[in-house]
């Protein structure tokens, strides 16, 4: 039950907390017991009548190296507005999930709906939470329950039963971390000079090389290539079959879906991804505007989920390893590996997305991956915890970015080249971004050089108008701009523009391509012009480069492969 003053006991100081501040004592009294039941052996549950209490709770567990998974909050306290309570939850416990209590139909109430969608267009909340009415209240706790999983999956001290031990400014640590977060592999991470690790890497020897990755097995490897990590993790690393219907090439959002929906269709399927699932989108913090998901999900849980569902299917995944050449021989198309595997398929779906372009400002290079990040690098938040940060860029992943290091940094600089975010940012990131009190955007900047010991430590910035600069203390930069797509390894006969973008459908009957598209009928929406190979997502001209956009093409596509084959099968008869 409750305490009066909410206040954590001594024996509960190594639980994380759920925090709920609650005016109603019927109300208080419910949650209470709701929670208790579900996750009192777990977590302690601190339920107050008061936001100020609540707010100095979240200061003291604070200062004691407490956590706290959840706060919820009601919508009118007798002391302090409930979304003002969550709004300093952040400051505090950045990791922790917001809700704002409501009661079933309160959606209706013009003034409760305009404070639910103010905070959560502000990023104030993360979603609201029906207060329970019976006991037990199944939809209270699944709610609960969900925020309590989103917790887990970023807190800093999550466990696992693989261990990375590395230094703090290592670039080859912060690879190896990022390919277990972007693959959904549950890990503990720690530094080199924690005293948890210091037997570990005692055991190794003094000529130890780091980082090392202790995998599933307990074996220690020391400075393991992608490969290893990989294969540590339990991940799919070896090639099982040579024949398949279907060769999907990326497992990105794109590539995913088409998995998604020729597994289901019977279609023998492999996917062959070079780095991690998601591509490009796994590394976003949070997916808003993703029909289906109201509180919002962040690129790795999304394409995670896709790719267990293509799993149970039947689709196949061979994970570090990169296509390099492709060619039409006997029917077939035949895909060569980066260890001179082949791969025959009927059909073979291009999936490769983009990557983002890297800058050329002096002292940047040598400092990848010690402080400079390309991508959205979720793995690095919480390492620059209280740091300076930067973020170039003025799309959606460069804003989902702000959003998520704001959590954690003391301050957060976007760097836009443009003088605006509307042409290429979504409304609602703007509105946050413009509400958070720790993000600022420089418009009309770009970075002339980089500068530190060893790892990053400060910026020139670069006015483009007047050209003058000035220096700036900078512990982390996250690179969001540009995009150079993946297609250098395909053969001449699949056309593309000349930013290395596949051309796809009608476009192929353009009179300026040479050579022109090879038979009488006309090619598929989404065909290239070597039949039987079909180009999705980013890596497409035209495409809209969107998470739902590409999802779309990726399931649309399998429609236009079966319509090839079942063309191939009616040939050969």
């Amino acid at each position: 039950m409750a305490r009066p003053a909410g206040r954590p006991t001594a024996g509960d100081r190594t639980k994380p907390l759920i925090l709920v501040a609650e005016d109603d004592p019927g109300a208080r009294e419910r949650i209470a017991v709701e929670l208790n039941r579900r996750f009192g052996p777990d977590y302690e549950i601190v339920v107050l009548a008061t936001g100020h209490l609540a707010v100095q709770t979240l200061e003291e567990t604070h200062r004691s190296n407490r956590e706290v998974a959840v706060a919820l909050s009601g919508v009118a306290l007798p002391d302090l507005p409930g979304t003002e309570v969550l709004a300093q939850v952040h400051r505090w416990h950045p990791t922790a999930r917001r809700g704002l209590l409501i009661d079933w139909g309160d959606w209706a109430n013009p003034e409760i709906a305009r404070a639910v969608l103010r905070a959560m267009g502000l990023g104030v909340i993360d979603y609201y939470v029906l207060r329970p009415w019976r006991s037990p209240d199944e939809l209270f706790i699944r709610t609960v329950a969900e925020f309590v999983h989103e917790w887990s999956r970023t807190h800093a001290e999550g466990g696992g039963p693989i261990t990375l031990i590395g230094d703090r400014w290592s670039a080859r640590a912060s690879e190896v971390r990022s390919i277990l977060t972007r693959n959904g592999v549950p890990h503990v991470f720690r530094y080199a000079d924690d005293p948890a690790a210091e037997s570990q890497l005692a055991a190794l020897g003094a000529d130890c090389k780091r980082p090392v990755l202790v995998g599933l097995d307990g074996v220690a490897l020391q400075r393991p290539t992608d490969l290893q990590v990989a294969e540590a993790c339990g991940l799919p690393t070896t090639l099982q079959t040579s024949e398949v219907d279907l060769l999907i090439v990326g497992a990105g959002p794109a590539g995913l879906a088409a998995a998604v929906y020729a597994g289901s269709e019977g279609l023998s399927t492999l996917v062959i991804e070079r780095e991690t699932i998601g591509g490009q989108a796994g590394s976003s913090s949070l997916i808003r505007n993703y029909l289906g998901f109201a509180r919002g999900v962040s690129g790795a849980e999304l394409t995670m989920r896709a790719y267990q569902q293509a799993w149970v299917f039947g689709v196949r995944f061979l994970m570090m390893h990169e296509v390099v050449g492709l060619r039409a021989e006997a029917a077939r198309l035949v895909a060569v590996l980066s260890d001179d595997q082949e791969v025959r398929a009927r059909a073979v779906v291009i999936a490769t997305g983009v990557s983002y372009r890297r800058l050329e400002a002096p002292g940047l290079a040598e400092r990848e991956g010690a402080g400079v990040f390309y991508g959205a690098s979720i793995a690095e938040a919480q390492a620059l915890r209280g740091e300076p940060v930067v973020v170039v860029g003025g799309g959606n992943s460069a804003g989902q970015a702000a959003m998520h290091l704001a959590k954690y940094a003391s301050t957060v600089t976007m760097l836009i080249r443009g003088e605006t975010l509307a042409s290429s940012m979504s409304r609602y990131l703007i509105d946050e971004i413009n509400a958070s009190s720790n993000i600022d955007v420089l418009y009309g900047a770009e970075i002339a050089a980089a500068e530190g010991s060893g790892r990053l430590e400060q910026l020139t910035i670069r006015d483009r108008a007047s050209q003058r600069t000035r220096d700036l203390p900078v512990t982390g930069l996250f690179v969001l701009v540009g995009a150079r797509p993946h297609t250098d390894w395909l053969p001449a006969a699949v056309a593309r523009d000349p930013w290395g973008y596949v051309i796809t459908g009608s476009d192929l009957l353009d009179a300026e391509l040479a050579p022109a598209w090879p038979l009488e009928r006309s090619p598929e929406p989404f065909e290239t012009r070597l039949p039987g190979v079909f180009a999705v997502g980013d890596v497409r001209q035209r495409a809209v480069k969107r998470v739902a956009s590409a999802v779309g093409e990726g399931s649309v596509v399998v429609s236009q492969v079966h319509t090839h084959l079942a063309r191939e099968t009616e040939a050969d008869e």
